[in-house]
């Protein structure tokens, strides 16, 4: 999976289509994601011993990464990702561009 915890994303299907957000949660055996703010459901919660109060909650959903692009905070557009080998360690990189994504580059 191309998208890392972290990375900003801008959602290109779905009913949250057009924002652009950070990623939370990498789920790589479900091939999914969850994003701050995108694919907020309303849960039911019971009041018990974790939680004192019951009511009615905001939860974000994870949603498929193929619903995602990554987000370039330079030319302000979406991205490809593709992979490129530097001194024996693999990097990610912008197919648009060729700058190194990967901070410790």
């Amino acid at each position: 999976m191309k998208i890392k915890k972290g990375d900003k994303v801008k959602v290109i299907s779905g009913k949250d289509r057009g924002k652009v957000a950070s990623v939370l949660k990498v789920l790589p055996d479900k091939n999914k994601i969850v994003v701050e703010g995108v694919g907020v459901v309303k849960k039911h919660v019971k009041p018990g011993a974790v939680s004192k109060e019951g009511g009615i909650v905001s939860v974000e959903k994870p949603i498929d990464v193929s619903n995602v692009m990554y987000y370039d905070e330079k030319s302000k557009k979406t991205v490809r990702i593709g992979y490129k080998v530097i001194d024996g360690k693999k990097y990610r990189i912008s197919k648009k561009t060729g700058d190194v994504l990967d901070k410790k580059a």
